[in-house]
């Protein structure tokens, strides 16, 4: 390599730069960040750099640039644009043997400023040894998204039980080992969660239960049968000689150390056996565009041990979850719920409960009309942990890709969500609450009933001439939009057949797409439907519509072992 990476102790150390301009505030953010004392030397000093420096440890210096200021700096910065007084700073720097960096000019750098992923106090640092600086920050934005915000809190808490760990487990290999399991087990998880009261609890629990096992294999006898068969009388003796030391002696031997951590697993293993240890996340998956995951979305679909996924979901949001993940169709469509609500409840609460990781992964929103509240009622009842994350709803999504802005001050004060369907299946025709010209509002499920919704609309008093649009496919490649009033859109979209699934946008927010749309604005060719990468789309191939209703045999399989086993009514959990 290159370079060597080092991190620097600055805070409160002084720190020189010699600039006053942009350059200078952004290697001045970064630097009191590490509660360096900064130094600003310049003539001109921008607003900005007064303001962030502002507190009385950091001295900003309204001259030219004199070498008596370096005095005492741990490193110097040259942030100017003027390249001869560049060169005559790093010359002062490295005659006074002072670290210095010449921005933008790598063979003047002593050090260099990496792109820098902060999970304080965990910090990651990307170089290209000035090479390729958006690499490094293309690297470092991949690595975002890689590494959850929890970590940060996670180290903390883990320098906290530092000393506590190193005084009860005498050795390294038994701390390392301890360290791994909590790092990689319920406590990570319960600190990536939120959760940091019962992370810190979990994690005092493992401590006890390793200095419980630890106590008990120095106080009985090892088992002869771990050594291997070239053992001799001899060294068989001396390692029962070696059980005597107390719990906070060293261990002698590599065997025991081996016997206690598998007897912390087994412990572990046992205890697993004996409480819920699954969790259930309920994942918003977002209108289809992959890129429209959140991060933590992501992250937990990463480590789903089984996934039970909707019609919504898109393959390319499927294919971002764990590869050897079960993955299980419990998609519902129009008039067709194979799989009841109460059926997919209980999926959930059964793979829980044999201490899966569950990923139910929903189109949009789950709390959207996305039934995620029912889900998690049930999962409450039955004592389950559970997480919800949210997606962006379809409303959101498709409103933005059409460029109708859902709310705006000259034509929309409001915006008001609506599904075409009640429970039951029942329509819902309380046309009466939507005759607010000043208010958007969206129609989840209602492509279908169409018509009814717009003679009830006009019928109700809203004006025939009100804008309206489809937008089938929302973020997607195969995205159309189609726009009218409430009198022309049944008609325009008999002509153009806008597949599922697709929302409508009513309100005169929708005359704004014509110039606001760009996203896919010249996709027009309704017959190109082949490319249609939903399961409820109406072109899917042959191929690709086997694998849900292969999975949605697999589902009703699990759920009729399940009704056999709990004794329940088979046709409650299947026929929704």
């Amino acid at each position: 390599m290159n370079t060597f990476p080092l991190f620097f102790k600055l805070e409160n150390r002084k720190v020189l730069i010699v600039g006053g301009g942009d350059v200078a505030l952004r290697k001045a953010d970064l630097l009191s960040r590490a509660g360096a004392a900064i130094t600003i030397l310049a003539p001109d000093i921008s607003a900005e750099i007064q303001a962030l420096l502002s507190d009385d440890k950091h001295e900003l210096i309204y001259k030219n640039y004199d070498k008596s200021h370096m005095t005492g700096a741990r490193v110097i910065i040259a942030a100017t644009d003027d390249e001869t007084l560049n060169h005559q700073i790093h010359a002062d720097a490295t005659a006074l043997n002072i670290p210095v960096n010449v921005v933008d000019t790598p063979h003047l750098c002593d050090f260099i400023f990496p792109a820098i992923v902060d999970r304080n106090p965990i910090v990651i640092g990307i170089s290209s040894n000035g090479k390729a600086p958006v690499l490094a920050r293309l690297l470092r934005a991949r690595l975002e998204t890689l590494i959850p915000q929890g970590y940060g809190k996670l180290a903390k808490l883990a320098g906290e039980f530092r000393a506590e760990v190193k005084t009860k487990i005498p050795t390294l290999t038994a701390r390392r080992q301890f360290w791994e399991r909590a790092f990689e087990g319920p406590v990570s998880q319960l600190m990536f969660a939120g959760n940091e009261r019962e992370a810190t609890a979990q994690l005092q629990a493992d401590l006890d239960s390793t200095v419980a096992v630890l106590e008990d294999s120095a106080n009985h006898s090892v088992d002869p049968n771990i050594h291997s068969p070239a053992t001799t009388s001899s060294q068989h003796n001396k390692s029962h000689s070696t059980e005597s030391l107390s719990a906070t002696a060293p261990v002698a031997t590599d065997e025991l150390t081996v016997t206690q951590h598998t007897a912390i697993q087994n412990n572990s293993q046992t205890k697993l056996a004996q409480v819920a240890v699954g969790e259930v996340y309920i994942v918003g998956a977002g209108p289809g565009d992959p890129e429209l995951l959140t991060f933590k979305a992501l992250r937990l679909m990463q480590q789903a041990d089984i996934v039970y996924y909707d019609a919504l979901v898109s393959p390319q949001v499927l294919d971002l979850c764990r590869r050897d993940a079960d993955k299980v169709f419990v998609g519902k469509k129009r008039s067709n719920h194979a799989v009841a609500q109460l059926g997919i409840n209980e999926l959930l609460i059964n793979s829980a409960k044999e201490g899966r990781r569950v990923v139910r992964l929903k189109g949009g929103d789950p709390f959207i009309f996305g039934r995620g509240g029912e889900e998690i009622e049930s999962l409450r009842a039955h004592g389950v942990p559970y997480q919800v994350v949210p997606g962006i709803t379809a409303a959101n999504a498709a409103a933005s890709y059409a460029g109708i802005p859902l709310t705006h001050r000259d034509h929309s004060q409001s915006v008001r969500f609506v599904t075409g369907f009640l429970k039951a299946g029942a329509p819902n025709e309380k046309f009466e609450n939507l005759l607010d010209t000043n208010e958007t509002v969206v129609f989840y499920m209602g492509l279908h009933s169409l018509a009814r919704l717009t003679t009830g609309l006009i019928d109700a008093g809203r004006s025939s001439d009100t804008p309206i649009a489809i937008v089938s496919n929302a973020s997607m490649p195969n995205q159309q939009v189609l726009t009218g009033t409430l009198e022309s859109i049944v008609e325009l979209q008999e002509q153009n057949q806008l597949p599922t699934p697709a929302l409508l946008i009513m309100g005169d927010v929708v005359a704004l797409h014509d110039d606001l749309a760009w996203y896919n604005k010249h996709n027009k060719n309704t017959d190109a439907t082949e490319d249609n990468w939903l399961r409820e789309g109406t072109a899917v191939t042959d191929q690709d519509a086997k694998k849900p209703i292969d999975q949605q045999a697999h589902a009703l399989s699990m759920i009729a072992n399940l009704a056999a086993q709990q004794e329940e009514d088979l046709e409650q959990l299947v026929i929704g």
